[in-house]
């Protein structure tokens, strides 16, 4: 078994690996869409969003089948809608001199968000009451009830096909579409070489310290698997494109929630989701979905003084969730 201090350096080399991976995947994706000619919001909400949640859903893929601990991605899954809901979009503003909003990141992407988590509240719902094995405290998901999820998705994608339709723009020629795609396939690849390193890494820490798989999901995954969307969204807001920035912190989020999980569900078969532990970290989720709401409608842009607010909150859920894990406290009983 690893010791602490090798899965510490596991997890560091993990995540230069996903970060080279992403960047592989960045310029293929963004090359792919201006050679098709889609929209911004959609390259953001859509194609940029899928690829850098795709070490999410590698995160819940290989804790599932690989090594057995669903609990593992949800946690990953959950952590990482935090960490780009409160850190991305703080970075961003930070490593920019403005970051904007608009009213359609707002009126759509956000609220179609807000609607991501609803449904998924919903099938737990439906889980824990109309499933054989369901109880008050946990959820029972079975392959039939997250058809929800990825319907809901499916009308999300929908949606930004029609804003592609009606979107008039001039393809590029010079791009070679068949080695853009080829480069995607490798960066994918390298992605999910990089999310097994750092599975591995957390499941040692959890061995090392005698703490719950679950916090080191919401942790160490989290945090690894989430620099994609950090980079992809701090490099647009260099870059004045402040609409990818957001659209992608957000499509990446409904990606999560309304994908990422269902595919872990239908690779176990069956999945059971301890109430007491969901719960409480969902409803922080919900609570940074409303900070994020509010900041980025509010003037239309994020100041440095929310920047800051963004950074706090993050830093009192993982003070939070670390004494839940040591036993100090104990308002999460289920971690």
């Amino acid at each position: 078994m690893v010791g602490p201090l090798g899965a510490v350096a596991l997890a560091a080399v993990a995540t230069v690996v996903i970060w080279k991976g992403s960047g592989l995947f960045e310029r293929a994706a963004e090359r792919l869409s201006r050679y098709y000619g889609l929209p911004v919001a959609v390259h953001g909400a859509v194609v940029v969003a899928v690829g850098s949640s795709f070490p999410e859903i590698s995160s819940i893929v290989i804790s599932t089948v690989v090594h057995g601990e669903f609990s593992l991605g949800v946690g990953a899954i959950v952590g990482s809608a935090i960490f780009n809901l409160l850190v991305i979009p703080a970075v961003s503003a930070l490593a920019s001199e403005e970051l904007t909003s608009t009213r359609d990141i707002v009126h759509k992407d956000a609220q179609f968000y807000v609607i991501s988590i609803l449904v998924l509240f919903i099938v737990f719902a439906l889980g824990a009451t109309y499933v054989p094995g369901g109880t008050n405290r946990e959820a029972v998901l079975t392959p039939a009830l997250v058809v929800v999820p990825l319907a809901t998705y499916g009308v999300y994608v929908f949606l930004h096909q029609q804003d592609a339709a009606d979107h008039v723009a001039d393809p590029a020629d010079s791009v070679d579409s068949r080695r853009e795609w080829g480069t995607l396939a490798v960066s994918l690849v390298v992605i999910a070489v990089g999310v097994e390193g750092i599975v591995r890494a957390a499941l040692a820490l959890g061995a090392a310290f005698e703490t719950p798989t679950f916090f080191w999901g919401l942790t160490v995954i989290a945090a690894g698997t989430s620099l994609p969307d950090t980079f992809v969204s701090v490099n647009a807001a260099r870059d004045d494109d402040d609409v990818t920035s957001l659209a992608n912190v957000l499509g990446s989020n409904t990606f999560n929630l309304l994908v990422a999980i269902p595919v872990g569900v239908l690779l176990a078969g069956e999945a059971t989701i301890d109430f007491l532990a969901a719960i409480p970290t969902m409803g922080f989720l919900a609570l940074a979905t409303l900070v994020f709401i509010v900041f980025t409608r509010t003037g239309l842009e994020i100041t440095d003084r929310e920047a800051y607010v963004f950074l706090a909150l993050y830093a009192a859920f993982l003070a939070w969730m670390g004494l839940e894990s040591a036993g100090v406290i104990e308002t999460v009983r289920g971690i």
